[in-house]
């Protein structure tokens, strides 16, 4: 037979009691309706006592609790809870002074502090209080004070960069998400934790002036009390009040002034792996400053008048203490060495791939001044990392290249709005932006201007204003456009890309196309990569179009124009010029209007005569031979008829015949940098072709 016995408590009460504990928010709120009862209801002198002990035990765990903790945000609800020991020494104040005024007593805890710490004798007891007093507010807390209020400056002042540090781990994939999440809660975590002291300082140190401005109360209202209404004489009534004030102001400093030692230390605690007790022995544990220490100790026994035993015990522990110091580091000493002898060779080949890593170029860098830091806040919904996302989709189904890693870093040296992009390490585009205003530009129709500071648009070069949010609604009804800062630095970036394309496009990524290509169609790659062409060719080819702007997306399509002429050449430029016939109808949709009307610019044709005739073949591409004079007139000549069409809100297209296309294009890619150059043969079907100019040299 077997019996069954129940845990399960049978007295209601009990059970009643334990669910109440476990709710701790009705604990905390029933706490601090507490606090707030005891200012106002008398308690007797046994609750007196209890609150007292309460404060007293509190106030050492406070302080031991300081002292093992590894870093300050372990206790980050420390500001918290020195406010609500405030509030809890400010009911026992409260409550104290009712009792003596009342009762003439106090409880058995001030009376012990009046009679036996004082010794009974209230000058002394004055005198103590007033130096515990003075070592509180003047010392602990204007030091405390002080250390709060610089700590939180300077966390403030490092978040921006805190920041940017997590978020340039993110882009470069060192981090997660979640990650990335959790430091950012750490760095507020930080900011609020030292934001909050700065302020709770600020208790401590009002509780230390109340504390005298109460006893003083206690002093004066005592004295009256007792010779006025209960008859005592003046000696017999300064005793007894005095005493039990000096009692009940010492009963609530001393916890006041350990909480007030543990704000100290919380504040003065840098981050580390161990508690105060093990970090502070660490660091002080010097062999030589031990040893030194010992003599010196040693030799002031030898001094006349001054007592030996005292000097002599300080000596011998100082001696003691740096004989085990120096036998534990030379142990320490000796794991050490072993360790990096075991080490050594297997950490020998890192070393020159530590090297590599520190000359490597990112492919794209954008570098901005300290105050548009606040862009980058993931925080706002609207920030520069999720448009950098809608940037690299944008181009991806615009031009199928795939965009690297912008990586994002903060620069002292520029303007606090500048900012400054950089491909493969080099400086092509800076400008910058005024984050509290807008920039307005202006349509083809306005001919009112508006107030504010004229610039260009960074992007394109037009002339706008900077203008304030006031000033939007007038300026829109004005013609003109309005936009964001953070959309003008996107928007300059997305051409910096495109412009810089081809230089973006690696054999790396060129590969991995490949690749996912080979997935989906295998017979577009098979037999062409790399029995016909190799990876540096297509990768040449793909960038000749991508330099004009072409894109590449149609990969597939690439590979089988390719495949097709690969056999009668191996110049990128040439099989790239196949590849742009191939795709007439994409070339000629990037630059028609909404009526497919393609809106162009030719050649003269005593001008074509002259091209044709001294058209010739080089190495690198076919060129025309041509004196620098005849050069510079057809640059001049095609610089205005591309300011022509800019002007009629047209792009500036030259067409010319297939055979002229890549020489004429290679004349004019330096200095006209904008200027499209189309063969007849690139216009799709069901395109029209309006010419408004020609070049003539004549």
């Amino acid at each position: 037979m077997s019996m069954t016995t129940t845990t399960t408590s049978q007295n209601p009460f009990l059970d009643a009691l334990q669910k109440l504990l476990r709710s701790k928010d009705i604990v905390m709120a029933f706490s601090l309706v507490g606090l707030v009862g005891m200012l106002l209801i008398p308690l007797p002198a046994f609750l007196v006592d209890l609150t007292i002990a309460i404060s007293i035990a509190f106030s050492i765990g406070i302080m031991l609790l300081t002292m093992f903790i590894r870093q300050p945000m372990e206790f980050s609800v420390f500001p918290t809870v020195l406010l609500l020991v405030t509030l809890l020494r400010l009911g026992i104040n409260v409550s104290v002074s009712r009792l003596i005024l009342l009762s003439g007593e106090a409880g058995q805890i001030i009376t012990t502090f009046g009679r036996l710490i004082v010794g009974g004798n209230y000058v002394v007891g004055v005198v103590i209080f007033l130096i515990l007093m003075i070592i509180q507010f003047v010392v602990i807390n204007s030091g405390a004070g002080r250390v709060a209020e610089v700590a939180a400056r300077f966390t403030l002042d490092a978040m921006p960069g805190k920041q940017l540090a997590i978020d340039a781990d993110l882009n470069a994939g060192l981090i997660d998400e979640a990650q990335a999440r959790q430091r950012r809660k750490a760095i507020e975590t930080e900011a609020d934790f030292y934001g909050a002291m700065d302020g709770a300082s600020k208790f401590v140190k009002g509780d230390a002036v109340a504390a005298i401005i109460i006893m003083l109360i206690n002093i004066i209202g005592g004295f009256v009390i007792g010779v006025m209404q209960r008859g005592m004489d003046l000696a017999t009534a300064l005793q007894t009040y005095v005493l039990l004030t000096i009692g009940a102001g010492l009963a609530v400093q001393i916890p006041s002034l350990l909480v007030s030692a543990a704000a100290g230390l919380i504040v003065t605690r840098s981050t580390s792996e161990t508690s105060l007790g093990n970090e502070l022995s660490g660091q002080i544990s010097n062999f030589n400053v031990l040893t030194v220490g010992a003599v010196i100790v040693g030799m002031m026994t030898l001094v006349p008048g001054l007592p030996t035993l005292p000097f002599m015990m300080v000596g011998v522990g100082l001696g003691v203490g740096a004989y085990f110091v120096n036998k534990t580091q030379a142990a320490a000493s000796a794991a050490e060495l072993e360790t990096v002898t075991e080490s050594a060779r297997p950490s020998e080949p890192k070393t020159p791939e530590q090297m590599l890593e520190m000359v490597v170029v990112d492919p794209i860098e954008l570098e901005i001044g300290y105050s548009l830091i606040s862009v980058i806040d993931e925080d706002n919904q609207d920030n520069l990392l999720s448009r950098i996302t809608g940037i690299r989709r944008q181009l991806m189904g615009e031009m199928g290249l795939v965009l690297p890693v912008v990586r994002i870093r903060d620069n002292l040296h520029l303007q606090p709005q500048s900012y400054r992009i950089k491909i493969r390490g080099q400086e092509v585009a800076s400008s910058e932006v005024v984050l509290d205003q807008l920039l307005a530009i202006p349509g083809s129709e306005v001919d009112e201007p508006v107030r504010g500071i004229e610039t260009l648009e960074p992007a394109f070069g037009l002339p706008a204003v900077w203008i304030g949010e006031a000033e939007q609604g007038s300026a829109e009804l004005k013609g003109y456009t309005v936009v964001t800062p953070l959309s003008v630095l996107c928007t300059h970036l997305t051409e910096v890309v495109r412009a810089h394309a081809s230089e973006l496009l690696s054999r790396q990524l060129v590969q991995e196309m490949l690749d996912q290509l080979r997935q989906r169609v295998p017979a577009s790659v098979e037999g062409v990569v790399p029995e016909l062409l190799n990876l540096g060719e297509i990768q040449g080819v793909l960038r000749n179009l991508l330099r004009e702007r072409i894109p590449i997306r149609d990969l597939s399509g690439i590979l089988e124009v390719l495949a097709n002429n690969a056999t009668m050449t191996r110049d990128p430029r040439i099989l790239a010029e196949a590849v742009r016939q191939n795709m007439a109808n994409t070339i000629s949709s990037l630059y028609r209007d909404e009526s497919n009307t393609l809106h162009v610019f030719t050649l003269a044709p005593q001008l074509e005569v002259t091209l044709r005739s001294s058209l010739v073949a080089t190495e690198a591409s076919p060129a025309f031979q041509i004196d620098a004079a005849l050069a510079q007139r057809i640059l001049t000549k095609t610089g205005e008829q591309m300011e022509n069409l800019a002007q009629s809100g047209h792009f500036p297209v030259l067409i010319c015949p297939r055979e002229l296309r890549l020489a004429f294009r290679h004349l004019v890619e330096q200095s006209l940098p904008n200027l499209i150059v189309m063969a007849f043969s690139e216009v799709g079907q069901g395109t029209k072709v309006k010419a408004h100019g020609m070049i003539s040299t004549e």
